[in-house]
């Protein structure tokens, strides 16, 4: 183990293609997870979808937070990569029925990716003071692990407490972690959290794509209210990118950066990555459930299921973004709650109007939120560059 290389805390980092690969078994993930919503449009869906995709969040983090410490370019790091890749297609499987004969599968394949990042590290790691943090959260991980391998060879209502008692305490193990000492580096978990939310993205496109598909397999051809509904929600998955991709990223990057206290940067990372983008990515797939029914009868009014959904998905992508810029600069972006507020209105109102329709609707409520977003912030950056300007008669100049 001594020729692996183990970045000092100073030096950051681009992701390795091995995590790039990791994330890509996690498009099957989340496509059964959409799948799940579009089939079980009901609360008691809903809260499933949210209790399996936390869990699959936190294995997904575990190994963020460990290739962050630890350089993935090695040959033993890039193995540990490719065999949670390989677990991960079972895990994916067996979403298509995670509360009957996927149970089993789910629970043993979700518990390995949630460990195996955390013993690369407790095998890898240097650092007394990083390694004294990771052994910690180690044992509190497997107490977790062993709630959610329970859930997964019980039945009904056991099996559902047993998963909300794992997340609960696995929630508690990041609070916790958070005041330990770990070596984050920004740059790197800025790209791979952006990149999972191109992941996640990803699976919005295969939402909207894949009803008009089935439709000419089926000889049923192209109309034009599918064309005009594909076109407008392309419209929205543009928008959404923009409104995380071209400010809030490169900006929460930026202030992670400044950060100088090793706790200071962790408490950051665990904030405005770990838990704002949990509620950003879980969002986009509500989203992409709500799509995906707007495309398979476009011409007809959006389910009140669905509706919600709609509302659930963009509302929680915005201010999920809100909250890490909150956390980040203690500045609001006053014009996403604007949105979130008008969002709700729109849908609360449209229970007669055709799913394409509100779609547009969607997109012109976004585009103008954002476009007001964009003036305020750049008259804003104008007065503050005016303001450090040196006036004429300075003599300090």
């Amino acid at each position: 183990m001594k020729n692996i290389p183990i970045p000092s805390r100073e030096e950051d980092f681009t992701a390795d293609p091995a995590e790039l690969f990791f994330d890509l078994s996690f498009v099957f993930a989340f496509s059964r997870l959409v799948f799940h919503l579009v089939h079980h449009p009901t609360l008691e869906g809903f809260g499933e979808f949210v209790l399996l995709f936390s869990l699959i969040w936190m294995a997904w983090s575990n190994f963020t937070w460990s290739a962050n410490a630890v350089a993935g370019n090695s040959r033993f790091v890039r193995a540990i990569f490719l065999v949670a890749t390989a677990i991960s297609l079972p895990m994916g499987a067996s979403l298509q029925a995670p509360f009957g004969e996927g149970s089993i599968v789910f629970a043993v394949t979700i518990s390995a990716i949630l460990v195996l990042p955390i013993v690369t590290g407790a095998t890898l790691l240097v650092d007394d003071e990083v390694q004294a943090s990771n052994r910690r959260y180690l044992v509190f991980t497997l107490l977790g692990v062993v709630l959610v391998l329970a859930g997964g060879f019980t039945d009904d209502g056991w099996q559902t407490g047993f998963w909300i008692a794992a997340i609960a305490w696995l929630i508690f193990n990041t609070l916790d972690g958070g005041g330990g000492d770990w070596l984050v580096r920004p740059g790197h978990f800025a790209e791979r959290h952006g990149l999972i939310v191109i992941v996640a993205l990803g699976e919005v496109i295969v939402a909207i794509g894949a009803p008009a598909a089935a439709a000419l397999s089926e000889g049923g051809g192209f109309d034009g209210s599918l064309v005009a509904a594909m076109t407008a929600s392309g419209v929205l998955v543009g928008t959404l990118w923009w409104s995380y991709f071209d400010r809030p990223l490169p900006a929460l990057e930026h202030r992670h950066g400044e950060l100088a206290e090793a706790t200071e940067r962790s408490r950051f990372a665990r904030d405005v990555y770990t838990y704002s983008h949990y509620l950003i990515v879980g969002a986009i797939l509500v989203a992409a459930a709500a799509l995906e029914e707007i495309m398979l009868h476009p011409g007809d009014p959006l389910p009140s299921a669905f509706r919600w959904m709609l509302f659930l998905g963009i509302s929680g992508y915005l201010v999920g973004v809100f909250v890490a810029i909150i956390r980040a600069y203690s500045s609001l972006a006053v014009e996403r709650l604007v949105a979130v507020a008008a969002l709700a209105a729109l849908i609360g109102l449209s229970g007669s109007l055709d799913g394409l329709w509100l779609l547009i609707a969607v997109d012109v409520l976004l585009v103008i939120i954002l476009a007001i977003e964009h003036y305020r912030v750049e008259i804003a950056h104008k007065l503050i560059s005016t303001s450090a300007k040196p006036s004429p008669g300075d003599s300090s100049n």
